[in-house]
């Protein structure tokens, strides 16, 4: 509690004394401040008492009912660690609750409350001890968050971790005639779509798209205007949206490429391992939709984002050699820069930046779980089914892009971080884990604000225009389950706000360009979901071509010279377009 509201409630309980003696309006103005002080009931309850994130208190809970949720609640210890209620404090916010739900303030509730809270206390007896096991004695042994903070081992190399992978062009398109023509002052959306959406969750009798396909709409009117299959050669395993920072390329996941793809002279190991799935680059006419080229580039594309001038990616696998993380220069379709796995000591998982590009934020695994990069999930998985009861430590690898070094490791308060943002004042990442919570923390120091739960197995997530909300998509990742939910909590303390229902394993949620709408990809039954950011009501189903599985979004606009740049991808605004910094793109 802030000092301000400490001595107010000091002066209140001074000036009020004990509840024995308090004749009853006494009572109440007590509890009315203890009620509505900054840090007391009204932020979970309401004002009102109807129920926020808590329920209604218009039934008239007795302290008892307050002390059982103050002594078993973990939700309660903020109230227990900054107000400390003693009993004659739980009585008058009893009194006060009952005038907001019109209940009768009888004379004798007082001395009876007070009389079952000694009760209550007395019957609570000492602690029973049980005899524990050198299991439990193990189990006790793991250490808290805050000693794994303090000790603290990093894991990355010192130094420069610069590497280089030489990317080898493929093939090579006609790009062929325009599939739409875009419009100046116009704003259009961008989504990759791939053939692997759940017929469960469609209707009888669904047939999956034959490829992957580049979808083009009107970011106004929420329409598609054209789409592009690639043909069935080409297809690949979806799982993100790219566009080069002019708006030109769009960039997506390819097929596996030839064994004969390194030629003799490389500088690559000839025979190396190559990964058996989609794991080449397809870059594309964002106009045309259709392929230009085909690019190996080590490895099977994870996500992608916009990084100064250049696309930076993160790899889902890597083939022998290939680089866990680098930059793609979209001109000359060559790799600036990158580092290996082994360098970061673990795998990199996602990578994510801040609205200034200063640093990249590499989300970490510990290796050991499943062979190779698969180890995080695994180990997801494992947690989720049982078969692990913990995992060692995730974390943040902070890195100087121009230096190419990891300057600070972050220990991350949960399994398995797969999202993270930066608040636009730099101040904050928010990193969302797979086993179920979303931590706020301390962007320079890795110092935990507030950890909290999310809905099941949530994976992307976004803040709304003025910072206050965060959303989660609740996926359903490692669970096992199709998810359907998005969560919405309050940026500041943590705390749920409400869940909304979306499309089935809702993956990536993104604030738009105009800083009024919310977008969710649907993996599981191809489609977009639009919400109003303020009211938080769904305003359109967006159905993507043959129900193709949704992924990423990319937001593009065209001056009034007819000069597209790209304003909004999974990363980060863009191109002078940030709601977060008041400056939303009109449309």
């Amino acid at each position: 509690m802030h000092e301000r509201s400490l001595a107010l409630l000091a002066g209140v309980m001074l000036a009020t004394g004990s509840a024995r003696s308090q004749d009853m309006n006494d009572l109440v103005d007590q509890g009315r401040e203890l009620f509505h002080a900054d840090i007391g009931c009204h932020l979970c309850h309401a004002a009102t008492g109807e129920g926020l994130v808590g329920p209604s208190l218009l039934f008239g809970p007795t302290p008892v009912d307050i002390f059982d949720q103050l002594e078993n609640n973990p939700v309660m210890g903020v109230i227990v660690s900054q107000m400390d209620p003693s009993d004659d404090d739980l009585v008058a916010i009893s009194m006060y609750v009952r005038t907001l739900a019109d209940l009768p303030l009888e004379p004798q509730l007082p001395q009876t409350w007070l009389g079952n809270l000694e009760t209550v206390r007395a019957n609570r007896g000492s602690e029973i001890q049980f005899v524990k096991t050198e299991r439990d004695l193990q189990i006790e042994a793991i250490e808290t968050f805050e000693s794994l903070q303090a000790t603290w081992t990093r894991r990355s190399q010192e130094g420069s971790l610069l590497s280089h992978y030489d990317v080898q062009v493929l093939a090579t398109y006609d790009p062929g005639e325009p599939k739409f023509t875009p419009e100046p002052g116009r704003t259009y959306f961008y989504e990759n779509i791939g053939a692997a959406s759940r017929p469960a969750v469609l209707f009888e009798g669904y047939r999956l798209p034959a490829s992957s396909a580049v979808v083009v709409g009107d970011a106004e009117t929420h329409e598609v205007i054209a789409s592009y299959m690639l043909p069935e050669s080409l297809r690949g395993a979806v799982h993100t949206t790219v566009m080069s920072p002019d708006g030109r390329f769009v960039y997506i996941v390819g097929p596996r490429p030839p064994d004969e793809a390194v030629p003799v002279d490389s500088a690559r190991p000839v025979g190396l391992n190559r990964l058996a799935t989609s794991a080449t680059l397809i870059k594309v006419d964002a106009v045309t939709l259709q392929p230009i080229v085909q690019l190996d580039i080590g490895g099977r594309l994870h996500h992608g984002q916009v990084f100064r001038d250049y696309v930076l990616l993160d790899m889902f696998g890597r083939d022998q050699g290939g680089l866990a993380l680098m930059l793609l220069d979209p001109d000359s379709d060559e790799i600036v820069g990158g580092i290996l796995d082994v360098d970061l000591g673990g795998f990199a998982y996602t990578v994510w930046t801040d609205p200034d590009y200063e640093y990249i934020y590499a989300l970490m695994e510990p290796a050991g779980y499943a062979p190779g990069r698969g180890t995080g999930m695994f180990g997801a998985v494992s947690m989720y089914q049982g078969r692990l009861m913990a995992m060692r430590p995730y974390w943040i690898a902070k890195i100087n892009p121009d230096t190419w070094e990891v300057e600070a490791e972050f220990p991350i308060p949960g399994y398995r971080p797969n999202w993270a943002l930066v608040d636009s004042s730099r101040e904050n990442i928010y990193v969302i884990n797979t086993l179920s919570n979303v931590a706020k923390m301390d962007i320079d120091t890795g110092e935990v604000v507030w950890t909290n739960g999310t809905g099941i197995g949530p994976y992307g997530g976004t803040l709304n225009a003025d910072e206050t909300e965060l959303w989660i998509a609740d996926k359903g990742e490692a669970a096992g389950h199709f998810g359907r939910t998005l969560t919405v909590i309050d940026s500041a303390s943590g705390q749920h706000l409400e869940t909304l229902y979306g499309g089935y394993m809702v993956d990536h949620v993104l604030l738009a360009p105009n800083g009024r709408e919310m977008w969710a990809t649907s993996n599981a039954e191809g489609r977009l979901y639009v919400y109003d950011a303020e009211s938080r009501e769904l305003m359109t189903k967006i159905d993507m071509p043959g129900n193709g599985d949704a992924h990423g979004l990319v937001w593009v606009h065209y001056d009034e010279n007819g000069v597209a740049r790209t304003v909004r991808d999974q990363g980060n605004f863009h191109n002078g377009v940030n709601p977060m910094r008041g400056a939303p793109l009109d449309y």
